[in-house]
């Protein structure tokens, strides 16, 4: 019986290689066009620039953004510091060099560490000492990090950038400093974003969490904190989330959060009536944390898996309250996010509530149910900030965080995490332009307004585009309107960005969730009916036949397929069985891509797997 973990490692390894052969794909096609049209007759004229609208040619990813090794990396921030440390102005202007190519490595923002560092493993573990081995770097005087932190922050001010403290001890017998050096986006288009979807069972306090992180003002305990994240009467009523809510957290070039000044705090309606509005922060943000806030309650799964496909997050916060434990829907959650290999964050709530016994006894739940064979994953509490920092820089898929204390802590964590755009492996901006539409609306004035991610390119206002697949597998041509970015008027987008366009001419009806936006060329996008996937069974009662139908979701689309075939030599499968079974979509045609993954489920049935072949 295969694993899930083994599975998992095969279908990223799939999806891997298909994505690369569908890049070198296209790049052979462009550098065809471009030699044809390079051709004495090739056409001249307005046809020229079909191909690629934004006039930008599919190239290679550029140098600027490609990965240094940790290892160069230290090497690099001790000869700065070395720099720093000389006084003298030639060295002082090569730090300076050195630094602004740092930041503009890493997209406008850094860490820099100052003194002896610790070993993960021992930080991580809880038991770090003075006396504990793996301590890395250059051992720095109490004074020698008051004059380094003066010249990295007139360096760095000289660049147009901030620096702030993150983390600082000037104790023991390893005095360090962590400092946060970042550049404001010259435009909201730029800024920098992390999505995070967060999810728990009903009542775990998910909703009352953002509210406090988001407001800055704590809860009353009977709801104040999460009334103005609910967009519907009964959500209001009910106390419980059933859409797809959407929250941002800001942060400015010194790295502190962005909140509303709150006149009087006591006063219950002074959380709604002085809040700050999106485009406000995005003004003012260097960084923006997007939250998706979805449903906990069993009726609302769909919707939450929804969510979780195509918000395309960067890691799932899972909110867990002290008083009930991990029950429920935490683990429907939990399985679904290990699933799709999405890091997970650990919050535990109500702990001011919850008497110390039980909530230690949450705790060690937590820790058992992380370490088991179906998880395989490493918790490590946030307990400080030098803590939170190092889990934030380093975060990844193999290890789990747990928040059980402030939510200062949980704000220094979110602020570190690696910008969702930055994955130039699942968003690449040398690439045809690719937009999944997640939402549809139709505004007054303006007519119809999609919202999405852009997945491959980049796009503008004024953009000849196409829409589609439509019932027939046909494709809609529009021009962009106007695009928005957290409510705030752009004119440029690029991969990995969450946006929200307006088209001319195209009727709300003729659009709907998961159709595609490419720019207008030749070659339309493919419409797929039926295609293969390499899917394993996580669970099914009974066994799956032969059109058995099931809820399909694979990025933004979602929609019941049946399955046509499979190559399992009894012809049926049931849990834990693999095989590669031919999908056929039940309503109309999708725009799905070889190497995407997909989730399907039906009442308790759920399968993972790969697209291997479209039909």
């Amino acid at each position: 019986m295969t694993t899930l973990r083994t599975f998992q490692s095969e279908i990223d390894e799939i999806s891997h290689r298909e994505t690369l052969k569908q890049r070198a794909h296209t790049v052979s096609t462009v550098e065809k066009e471009k030699n044809h049209k390079s051709l004495p007759g090739a056409v001249k004229g307005k046809a020229k620039d079909e191909g690629h609208p934004d006039g930008d040619p599919v190239a290679t990813p550029t140098s600027e953004h490609m990965a240094t090794p940790r290892s160069e990396l230290l090497e690099l921030e001790e000869k700065i510091l070395t720099l720093l440390l000389s006084h003298v102005s030639s060295n002082h202007d090569a730090a300076r060099d050195l630094i602004a190519g740092l930041l503009t490595q890493h997209r406008g923002e850094y860490v820099l560490r100052i003194g002896l560092q610790p070993s993960h493993a021992h930080l991580f573990e809880g038991d770090l000492t003075d006396d504990s081995d793996g301590w890395r770097g250059t051992a720095r005087t109490v004074e020698e990090l008051d004059t380094l932190k003066q010249q990295v922050t007139k360096v760095v001010e000289e660049v147009g950038g901030r620096t702030s403290i993150l983390f600082e001890t000037r104790t023991g017998q390893h005095p360090r400093m962590s400092l946060l050096l970042r550049l404001p986006p010259p435009s909201v288009s730029l800024t920098p974003e992390v999505r995070c979807a967060v999810v728990g069972n009903v009542d775990s306090g998910k909703s009352t969490t953002l509210g406090v992180l988001t407001r800055g003002a704590l809860d009353d305990g009977r709801g104040r904190a999460r009334i103005s994240l609910f967009r519907h009467k009964h959500e209001i009523e009910t106390g419980r989330t059933s859409s797809v809510g959407m929250e941002i957290l800001g942060f400015g070039p010194s790295g502190a959060p962005i909140l509303p000044h709150l006149t009087n705090p006591a006063d219950p309606d002074a959380v709604k009536r002085e809040k700050l509005g999106w485009e406000e922060i995005s003004v003012q943000a260097a960084k923006i944390v997007s939250f998706i806030d979805l449903a906990g309650h069993e009726r609302y799964l769909k919707t939450t898996l929804y969510g979780l496909t195509s918000g395309a997050p960067s890691c799932v916060i899972l909110i867990v309250g002290a008083n009930a434990g991990l029950i429920g829907m935490s683990k429907e959650h939990l399985a679904i996010a290990l699933a799709l290999s999405v890091p997970v964050v650990v919050c535990i709530t109500k702990i001011d509530m919850t008497p110390p016994n039980k909530t230690e006894e949450t705790i060690k739940q937590v820790v058992k149910i992380l370490k088991s064979p179906g998880c395989r994953k490493t918790p490590v509490f946030v307990k400080n900030a030098e803590t939170a920092v190092e889990l934030a820089t380093s975060f990844g898929s193999d290890r789990s965080v747990i928040h059980a204390e402030f939510h200062t802590k949980v704000r220094t964590f979110l602020n570190l995490l690696p910008s969702s755009e930055a994955d130039d492996e699942k968003f690449a901006i040398d690439q045809p332009f690719e937009f999944s539409v997640t939402d549809v609306w139709s505004v007054p004035y303006v007519g119809t307004v999609v919202n999405g991610i852009i997945n491959a390119g980049r796009v503008k206002t004024g953009d000849a585009v196409i829409v589609g697949p439509d019932s027939n597998g046909n494709y809609i041509p529009t021009i962009i309107r106007s695009m928005q970015r957290k409510r705030a008027t752009v004119t440029t987008a690029e991969a990995g960005q969450c946006v929200s366009l307006a088209l001319k001419r195209v009727l709300r009806a003729s659009v709907r969730k998961g159709m595609v936006l490419a720019h207008k060329t030749e070659t339309l996008p493919r419409s797929t009916r039926q295609f293969e996937g390499q899917v394993l069974i996580l669970y099914h009662n009974t066994t799956l036949q032969r059109n058995y139908q099931a809820m399909l979701h694979c990025g933004a689309v979602r929609q019941t397929v049946r399955i046509v075939g499979m190559d399992h030599p009894q012809g049926v499968l049931r849990t834990g069985d693999r095989a590669t079974v031919t999908f056929e979509f039940i309503s109309h045609p999708e725009f799905v891509k070889e190497g995407m993954k997909l989730l399907f489920r039906e009442g308790k049935t759920k399968g993972l797997g790969v697209i291997t072949r479209l039909l």
